[in-house]
């Protein structure tokens, strides 16, 4: 399974979704590939963090490498024939494609088996559905099994905003919206610079609204249910 996280506007926390995406297929068993196609490179810092974070953590844990995964920085066009090829040796692909309309994105779309873009719920955010919609066209003339979710992520804490944007994306057949939303959570930035998945996080640090949102994100992706990180 190859998952494209992408979009074409920044700020939308991309990198958040595909790195705990990552880390609870990681936590499910999966053989998983996390590539960092942004140019930005925030997903391969997040790597590193979490290279340093289990290291010192070795003298605690027997098995600390069944929690690793590795992570890569491809870009270009030579993303298509370079993830065709890691296809055969991962059951799980994660893209971290970033927030524009790239060469990157574009060619990571054409192998993909699902483009997951998250959306702000917020007006400028959710004003760029038609340009993804676009996008998503004209890949589909090439890949017609990919499969689009969208999800709200940043979520309105009151719910208005939250409310609206799903309106506006449920208009769109194509779309498998995941009708539950991911909020604005000090706990993500806390495991980001950690390099952890939120699930991850010491007890004093857990957010389990946060962890359940996350996995309710991953049960639509991986299309299986989850285990139970909050406890």
């Amino acid at each position: 399974m190859l998952i494209v996280v992408g979009g074409i506007k920044g700020g939308t926390g991309k990198t958040t979704i595909a790195t705990n995406l990552a880390v609870i297929g990681a936590h499910l068993g999966r053989n998983v590939l996390l590539v960092d196609a942004d140019e930005q490179g925030s997903a391969y810092d997040w790597a590193e963090q979490r290279d340093h974070y289990w290291q010192k953590k070795v003298d605690e844990l027997q098995d600390w490498q069944g929690l690793s995964f590795p992570t890569i920085k491809l870009s270009g066009k030579i993303l298509y024939e370079q993830l065709k090829r890691f296809k055969s040796n991962y059951d799980t692909i994660i893209v971290d494609a970033g927030g524009r309309d790239t060469t990157s994105q574009r060619a990571s779309l054409l192998i993909a088996d699902i483009y997951l873009v998250p959306f702000k719920p917020r007006s400028f955010d959710v004003w760029t559905v038609g340009k993804v919609k676009t996008l998503i066209d004209e890949v589909h003339t090439l890949n017609k099994n990919m499969k689009v979710i969208v999800c709200i992520n940043q979520g309105d804490a009151r719910g208005i905003d939250n409310e609206e944007a799903f309106k506006i994306l449920e208009e769109n057949p194509n779309f498998k919206v995941i009708n539950s939303y991911i909020g604005h959570r000090k706990a993500f930035a806390n495991a980001a610079a950690q390099g952890l998945g939120v699930c991850e996080l010491e007890r004093k640090e857990r957010d389990v609204k946060a962890i359940e949102e996350m996995e309710a994100c991953a049960q639509h992706v991986y299309q299986s249910d989850v285990c139970n990180l909050s406890v």
